[in-house]
């Protein structure tokens, strides 16, 4: 009943004129973004997020939040009409959308794309609406040695269990602690690594490496590949959407197990691509007639729409309620919320009602309002892909630039983003993650400075870290994760030795 009561205090802080004009917005421009290649959820957030410097928190992180959940829904479009992914994560929904599209059955696979995308995003904020009253319950408990715990787990469980392969994601972490680093030291008040620039006194801003790591990047990408956009028409007729709800009760088992894959792995650093591939793999083995899928399967559709759009969801709440973004864009919105001056974290609950409460309430709302609007706006947005690449690709280009510009109003942060824009051209050629490279940026000097206040306070000894059975427990769990590739290993070797010891007569 708290929970229910604290989401109604979050619906009145969000039913405001003001707040539902941006909300439209944020969902009209996220389906743009979504729909056009080379952008997508994080990279928009990212370009879009100067614009919200001038608004309070609240209608701030609703206009983002519903540009992410615009981008969720607008990927599918490109995946199922053109046969190319709008986001990494639409990839397994191109298997069986696009030979729906080419059976003449587009309206069917953009309906069930959309209504299993709403389905995995409502069960996500459902989950976060109903454990985010646990977790302020032991905000108060968190002194710097258990927010130093927190980070520690948030690094460890990237590289543990991560998907990418560990060295490269380690090389990726590194180096954005490093460029953390650069700047006046917070503690000390000395000068590391400026070089003798006065621009470099203030350290990287986050903003403006975001905004080159994530839109240069993909504009180069873009270029470089030289996509030509040739798909099929679709519009959606209410009898359609009609049709394909009727069947949902048939693919419930579908709906529910890729609902909890997307759930796990947006709370754990998995991602929404790993859920997508996991969900619809699911999907195929355990169906009746595993063959028919890749042939236009409406199921191969239910399941990558459900799990990814579960995970990139669900990795919004340990985001807000322990600083751990579970997913590139998560990261992105965890840097808005230092700019806003909000602390991400369990004392977010307690300190700032409002702001937590009138997200989540934009999230249920944003979602139905999405859902409405791409089944009746789908041909509008498709005939975007028509246009040349090459006409859209200059005004992105100056947006990112007007943005970094605009974050400090120096020419510097310009020449800074096209630098961090070639390096995550480069990082994403040879396979560096781009998502820890951002986390380290961003966490890198709380992280340190949790450290030197635990050290400081404790006299340099490393035992502060287990002083209590919270702080102990976290720091753990930390190492745990971080050598979990090597303890699954060993726990597969013992398991396979006594099975065959046990075959063995």
């Amino acid at each position: 009943m708290e929970a229910f009561g604290l989401l109604l205090h979050g619906f009145a802080v969000l039913l405001t004129w003001k707040t539902l004009v941006l909300m439209m917005v944020g969902l009209v421009l996220g389906i743009f973004v979504g729909v056009l290649p080379g952008l997508g959820g994080p990279n928009g957030v990212a370009i879009l997020l100067p614009l919200t410097f001038t608004m309070d928190p609240t209608s701030a992180i609703v206009m983002l939040s519903c540009i992410y959940w615009g981008a969720l829904f607008g990927g599918a479009i490109t995946s199922i009409l053109f046969n190319i992914p709008g986001e990494a994560w639409s990839v397994a929904t191109t298997f069986d959308g696009y030979p729906m599209a080419q059976q003449g059955r587009a309206a069917e696979a953009l309906t069930a794309a959309f209504t299993s995308s709403f389905i995995g995003s409502l069960v996500a904020v459902m989950l976060i609406t109903f454990l985010a009253p646990m977790i302020s319950s032991f905000a108060l408990k968190f002194g710097p040695p258990e927010f130093f715990a927190v980070y520690l787990l948030t690094f460890c469980s990237f590289v543990g269990l991560g998907r990418e392969a560990k060295h490269k994601t380690v090389i990726s972490m590194s180096l954005g602690l490093l460029l953390a680093g650069v700047g006046m030291d917070t503690v000390s008040g000395q000068l590391r690594m400026t070089f003798g620039s006065a621009e470099l006194l203030r350290g990287i801003n986050f903003l403006v490496a975001v905004i080159g790591l994530f839109g240069i990047s993909e504009i180069l990408l873009t270029m470089e590949e030289r996509l030509a956009l040739r798909g099929h028409a679709a519009s959606i007729s209410l009898r359609v959407v009609l049709s394909v709800w009727k069947d949902l009760p048939k693919y419930w088992v579908t709906l529910l197990r890729s609902s909890f894959i997307g759930c796990w792995l947006g709370i754990t650093p998995g991602g929404a691509i790993a859920a997508s591939f996991m969900g619809y793999n699911l999907a195929k083995r355990f169906a009746k007639e595993p063959e028919s899928f890749g042939k236009g399967r409406i199921e191969g559709v239910f399941a990558p729409e459900t799990a990814a759009h579960a995970s990139g969801t669900s990795a919004l709440l340990p985001m807000l309620a322990l600083g751990i973004p579970g997913s590139g864009t998560a990261a992105i919105l965890l840097g808005g919320l230092m700019v806003w001056g909000l602390n991400p974290g369990p004392l977010l609950f307690v300190e700032h009602k409002d702001f937590v409460w009138g997200l989540i309430a934009s999230m249920y709302l944003g979602n139905v309002v999405g859902l409405a609007l791409v089944l009746t706006t789908v041909p509008i947005f498709a005939s975007i892909l028509r246009v040349p690449f090459a006409a859209v690709a200059p005004m992105i280009v100056v947006s990112c630039a007007i943005g970094a510009y605009a974050i400090q109003n120096a020419m510097f942060d310009i020449w800074l983003m096209l630098g961090f824009g070639i390096v995550g051209y480069v990082f994403k050629k040879i396979g560096i993650p781009l998502a820890p490279f951002t986390l380290a940026l961003v966490l890198g000097n709380r992280a340190e400075d949790a450290f030197r206040l635990s050290m400081i306070g404790s006299g340099g000894t490393l035992k502060v870290f287990w002083s209590n059975g919270l702080v102990g427990s976290i720091t753990t769990l930390a190492i745990v994760l971080l050598f979990w590739p090597l303890i699954d290993g060993l726990l597969g070797r013992v398991g396979w030795r006594q099975r065959g010891r046990m075959a063995t007569p």
